[in-house]
């Protein structure tokens, strides 16, 4: 996992935030020389910690989950939650499941090169392996759910944005809507997805996804089994 310096931090802050320690900090970023000086702005690789996922106890073993319609614009047959839960949450800007959507089978790579749209704001220096928060950010703020400022390509970074905006607010996964925000812990690092929808009873999240040979990330659509850390639902 990469995470992107912000003013104030330090080592053992994120070493405590991430699970690790201050060693393991700089030896994972052998240009830090000095632990009580790192830089705002500066991307620093977390060990351990990566947006890739493995399948869970309902995948098969040895193998990544897979994006279910990852070549597709379409949904498939993922319906709304069931209870009348209601239609995909929107911003001033339309749905960020139905932005998320329209992108689906695209790398993130490539997605981050075009000029407008989602792939304009997401962040260019984040690596291709970890684009899971860089590019929920940038369906947010298409959606027009949030500022620029609130963009974060950190899984826990927007998680706690989200925590201090006063139009999001925690949900239940079983009250989620298409397009709410679920950041999931994944061994010993983080992921964050969209919730789109309920499949043969499972939830299915639609997100930037380790799904590529390479181990780069694609937009993809898939259920996961990982334990859930929030979902926070837009209320506007």
């Amino acid at each position: 996992m990469s995470y992107r310096i912000q003013s104030g931090d330090t080592l053992s802050a994120l070493a405590k935030r991430y699970n690790t320690s201050v060693g393991d900090l700089m030896k994972a970023n052998p240009d830090i020389k000095d632990k009580n000086l790192i830089y705002a702005g500066k991307s620093l690789n977390i060990p351990g910690s990566k947006d890739s996922f493995e399948p869970g106890t309902s995948g098969s073993s040895g193998s990544k989950a897979g994006g279910g319609t990852s070549g597709s614009s379409g949904s498939g047959n993922v319906t709304a939650p069931p209870g009348g839960a209601g239609p995909a949450s929107r911003g001033p800007g339309g749905s960020p499941f139905e932005i998320a959507q329209s992108h689906l089978g695209k790398n993130a790579g490539s997605l981050k090169m075009e000029g407008s749209g989602v792939g304009a704001d997401m962040e260019d220096w984040v690596p291709n392996d970890v684009n899971c928060a860089n590019f929920v950010s940038a369906c947010l703020e298409q959606a027009g759910q949030i500022k620029d400022s609130q963009h974060s390509a950190s899984v826990m970074t927007l998680q706690g944005n989200l925590d201090r905006d006063p139009n999001f607010q925690r949900v239940d996964l079983k009250d989620a809507k298409p397009g709410d925000v679920v950041s999931m812990k994944v061994g010993s690092g983080q992921h964050v997805v969209m919730f789109a929808g309920w499949k043969d009873g499972k939830a299915q999240f639609i997100g930037s996804n380790n799904v590529n040979s390479d181990g780069s990330q694609r937009i993809s659509m898939t259920s996961m089994n990982y334990p859930i850390m929030s979902v926070h639902h837009y209320k506007g």
